[in-house]
């Protein structure tokens, strides 16, 4: 995974001062639910509310076929070793049929219908505020995700503190967070044009081909799923191990396992949003 866009960016005070807007925020919640996933932004914010609000933070983690069982696991792990209080949920948004539809409201859906299960569980618990890991990156991006959680109130202190994902892994290797360096990786969803239907059968040969690419030290890789036709996304530096003998020949004997008739390389490489080029204007609206 390519991080040279943090080798430029020192612990200097802007940052430091970024990182205390961060705990004022979170000092001013009296008791929270984070939304973590384990990934790098979630685990820096629950990490921060943890220190700052102490016992008063809850981690919950979705727990649903559009996360791999080895990031939930993780998830869960991580949560563990950080010793912050954690609970999953499932999140069932593969029983809507808005969401399975996979149109260009796919992710406001989930995240409306994961935000209102978490608010329902804070009622129950008594706390009043959600968070969740959103940075300034993601306002340069389509992210339906962020009016849903606007709608309902949810918060993002790691916005609200001026933090970019940058910035965020430079902090997180400062607090020797395991996830500084961690590839992103959206749920599984997103690997499916929108327009063709998700199903439980397309999500999980996905996972186990990510999870081939993964095993041969491929971090950060995607699987696009065409029906028949597997996509392939990496590293470009990843492109002569994919086709050097007998790698090559065990990813296409493990793809056709999985149902994959066809097995192509993207020559373009990973690039983070690719599969919302297909989007009009009016769907991004």
């Amino acid at each position: 995974m390519d991080l040279s866009p943090i080798s430029g960016i020192m612990m200097d005070q802007s940052l430091w001062q970024k990182y205390d807007r961060l705990t004022a925020v979170l000092s001013s919640c009296e008791r929270l639910i984070v939304a973590f996933s384990g990934g790098t932004d979630s685990t820096l914010l629950v990490f921060a509310a943890h220190q700052t609000l102490k016992q008063n933070v809850l981690a919950v983690t979705a727990v649903s076929p559009i996360h791999g069982a080895e990031q939930t696991a993780y998830a869960r792990s991580l949560a563990e070793d950080l010793g912050i209080a954690h609970v999953e949920i499932e999140s069932d948004e593969m029983n809507l049929p808005e969401f399975v539809a996979n149109t260009a409201a796919r992710c406001y859906v989930c995240k409306k219908n994961l935000f209102e299960k978490l608010f329902a569980m804070g009622g129950k618990l008594g706390i009043q505020k959600v968070a969740h890991g959103a940075n300034t990156d993601d306002s340069n991006d389509f992210r339906p995700g962020l009016r849903a959680a606007a709608e309902l109130g949810v918060i993002a202190p790691l916005m609200e503190a001026g933090l970019n994902k940058a910035e965020i892994r430079v902090l997180s290797k400062e607090m020797n967070l395991p996830t500084w360096n961690k590839p992103a990786d959206a749920c599984l969803a997103t690997r499916i044009p929108f327009g063709a239907p998700i199903t439980t059968d397309a999500l999980g040969r996905i996972e186990s081909a990510e999870n081939l690419l993964r095993g041969m030290g491929m971090d950060g890789c995607r699987v696009r799923h065409h029906g028949q036709v597997a996509r392939i996304e990496t590293d470009v530096q990843n492109f002569r191990r994919l086709l050097d003998e007998p790698v090559r020949a065990r990813i296409i004997a493990e793809f056709r396992s999985l149902g994959f008739l066809h097995i192509a390389l993207d020559l373009e490489g990973y690039v983070s949003g690719a599969m919302n080029r297909g989007l009009s204007f009016e769907d991004t609206r």
